[in-house]
């Protein structure tokens, strides 16, 4: 008796409708932000990954600033350290800007 009255419920509900080519029921929803909170995510979205990527970028001049300076004054030790902070800003540059990317593309979806 209970699959008879789950079945009716489901048949009844204006909340569901039943697609023309006989397909199962598909319920009516579309998943969707407020506008007044969507503009202030994608601000903030927006803003922290352009302060990411400018981190990077100021992190990259500050290592081949110590690449310059290592070898300039024969300091072996500090152009090294220059030359991995190079790489690890390229590295968290990369990463950001993946990261971002894929927030905002899955953050896009719902809409």
């Amino acid at each position: 008796m209970t699959l008879m009255t789950t079945l009716h419920t489901l048949a009844t509900d204006p909340g569901l409708h039943v697609l023309a080519d006989g397909d199962p029921i598909v319920p009516k929803y579309s998943p969707a932000l407020p506008d007044a909170v969507n503009t202030q995510v994608k601000t903030i979205l927006s803003w922290t990954a352009g302060l990411g990527l400018a981190a990077a970028v100021g992190g990259g001049l500050l290592g081949w600033l110590l690449v310059a300076v290592g070898h300039n004054s024969e300091r072996a030790q500090l152009a090294a350290r220059g030359k991995q902070s190079v790489l690890w800003s390229l590295f968290g540059a990369g990463g950001i800007g993946v990261t971002s990317s894929l927030v905002l593309a899955f953050y896009n979806m719902a809409k």
